[in-house]
């Protein structure tokens, strides 16, 4: 019989380090994959929303501290970044970004045929080959991080805060 503490309260074992060789691994398959995707031509900022909206699904908050700070370095606005999880409902995201970001969600949980099929179709419209399989595996990797992060409970420390502006008006 285990001593170890059961529940919310046992100190979870962070695979990374528990496993270095197989997180290695993922490490270098996440570097070729940003590298295929740079080849394919997507845009480092694009990437960074497919790695968001797949921790938004997933719910990996290490991960989408990591990926909004990356995605702010790659040229993201803040504007875009609030409403990310409701992209299909505002007009900010061009149409191989929406291709690529229900890619991404179908990738994520393809549990659903018809909409696996329908975010698919809508990619082959927008996007070359390459571009697809490249979201496809920006998505899979992503998954494969959150997945690492969220069994490990990789904390989330807090920042200094940054003064925002607020100003009035239509933003």
């Amino acid at each position: 019989m285990s001593t170890q503490a059961t529940g919310s309260a046992a100190q979870r074992i962070f695979i990374d380090k528990q496993s270095p060789a197989a997180y290695d691994a993922l490490v270098q398959t996440s570097e070729a994959v940003r590298a295929v995707a740079l080849e394919a031509g997507l845009a480092p900022a694009l990437v960074e929303l497919v790695n968001l909206r797949v921790s938004q699904i997933n719910g990996c908050a290490y991960c989408l501290n990591v990926h909004t700070k990356a995605a702010v370095r790659a040229g993201e606005t803040t504007q875009r970044l609030g409403v990310l999880a409701a992209w299909r409902d505002t007009e900010l995201f061009t149409a191989d970004e929406r291709a690529a970001l229900a890619l991404a969600e179908a990738t994520t949980d393809p549990g659903d045929a018809a909409l696996q099929e329908t975010a698919y179709d809508a990619a082959r419209e927008v996007l070359t080959d390459d571009q697809i399989s490249a979201v496809i595996w920006v998505a899979v990797t992503m998954n494969a991080f959150n997945r690492v992060s969220v069994m490990s409970k990789h904390p989330v420390r807090p920042q200094s805060p940054v003064p925002v502006a607020i100003s009035g008006g239509d933003d």
